[in-house]
């Protein structure tokens, strides 16, 4: 049998690996359009590669897949970041778990990732084709494939692995096969805030808020917050992206959105800290010192101007009318999103192959025999923190046909 993987990246290296492992006899090529093999392996947590996530039970994994983790159930139960880990250090690559759970290699270096996928790769006597770009890809009445390529040059293969990632390319072939695409769109990015006042603050961060948007399923998102040049960023607002993706693209990215500034703090707690700097600090004006630790001194005399209330000069002259006013603004602070901005240059999106048209067990299509695809060519997506390699590493080695 021959098999041809288009795409030289996770998911395809590891199509083509598993594939092989389990099939030693067979011919497995992985055709690359481009120079450069695993370019977002290489690249990913800032050249780290941050391989997968210390979640290791599939029900608790899903959830952290705002498309696709549903249909990822499954194979997560037959492939799970626990194999993975064991996989890669089983060829040298010792990897660790870091505070918060994202899993890199010891080294912090991602070609470490991505030279033994290839040295495996190549012990296996995997043929690896680069700068090979594709016409078109037709199946025969018989079944196989024919890989056309823009040298003239054709091709045939018995199973066709499509692991071209979220490009239109790849979209094109698995149309031209059948298939229904869900049209591409931006997932994971950042929130414009046209406030110039806010923008001086740049470099601040909270670690504990909680992003509400006024658009679509009112889903909440937890998790550290970035003060940018242009408005929010981290992982509070990039999950918040993930999961409204479609709504903020079909608003136009602007719309409401909440911050509540100490999620990690009930609001009796939160009246307590105030009426303990009345006491603590009567005669301090209310700029000068942030009653919260986790609330920078400069972001909580930007939060107070404002909310332009009405606050005397010194926290011995609050009332509790004032107590109230500054617990509400607190959990209930409201901006206006007037657009998006990349992050990480927007390497993750959402949308590509209907997912109801693909066995999960398999990987295999269920509108053309033969025809397997993996990763990010298919309409799913995941939040920050290697949740996007553990797909492409579990849909990989399920269609590698021996799991």
């Amino acid at each position: 049998m021959t098999v041809i993987v288009v795409g030289g990246g996770a998911a395809g290296f590891f199509a083509a690996i598993h594939h092989q492992t389990a099939h030693p006899g067979d011919t497995v090529i992985i055709i690359e359009k481009s120079a450069n093999l695993l370019s977002k392996v290489k690249i990913s947590g800032g050249g780290r590669c941050n391989v997968t996530h210390a979640c290791f039970t599939p029900n608790e994994l899903c959830t952290f897949y705002p498309r696709g983790g549903k249909a990822l159930l499954g194979p997560f139960h037959r492939f799970q970041p626990r194999d993975t880990m064991a996989w890669f250090e089983s060829r040298g690559v010792p990897l660790k778990i870091e505070a918060d759970n994202r899993v890199f290699p010891v080294s912090n270096n991602a070609d470490d990732i991505a030279n033994c996928l290839l040295n495996e790769a190549k012990t296996l006597g995997i043929r690896i084709w680069t700068q090979c770009p594709i016409q078109r890809i037709q199946q025969s009445k018989a079944g196989h494939f024919e890989v056309l390529l823009t040298t003239g040059a054709t091709h045939a293969c018995d199973k066709l692995v499509l692991a071209t990632g979220s490009n239109r390319q790849g979209h094109a072939f698995a149309a031209a096969l059948g298939h229904a695409i869900v049209p591409p769109i931006p997932s994971l990015f950042t929130f414009k805030i046209a406030d110039t006042a806010l923008h001086r603050l740049s470099g601040l961060s909270v670690q504990h808020v909680a992003v509400r948007l006024g658009i679509g399923k009112k889903n909440q998102s937890t998790g550290p917050l970035l003060i940018t040049h242009w408005g929010f960023s981290g992982p509070a607002i990039i999950k918040a992206s993930a999961w409204q993706a479609q709504a903020l693209h079909d608003c136009g990215y602007c719309c409401p959105m909440t911050i509540h500034w100490l999620a990690n703090m009930p609001c009796p707690a939160i009246e307590a800290t105030l009426k303990t700097a009345i006491s603590d600090r009567q005669h301090q004006t209310m700029r000068s010192h942030s009653p919260f630790s986790d609330l920078p001194n400069r972001l909580w005399a930007y939060l107070l101007a404002r909310w332009g209330l009405a606050l005397p000069e010194r926290w011995g002259q609050l009332t509790q009318k004032h107590i109230h006013q500054l617990s509400h603004h607190l959990t209930n602070d409201s901006y206006q999103v007037t657009g998006k901005s990349p992050f990480k240059d927007e390497f993750v999106t959402c949308g590509g192959v209907a997912l109801d048209e693909v066995h999960f067990t398999t990987m295999e299509s269920r509108i053309c025999p033969n025809l397997y695809m993996v990763g990010e060519v298919l309409n799913m997506d995941g939040v920050t923190g290697g949740f996007n390699f553990q797909a492409a590493w579990t849909t990989g080695a399920l269609a590698g046909g021996n799991y």
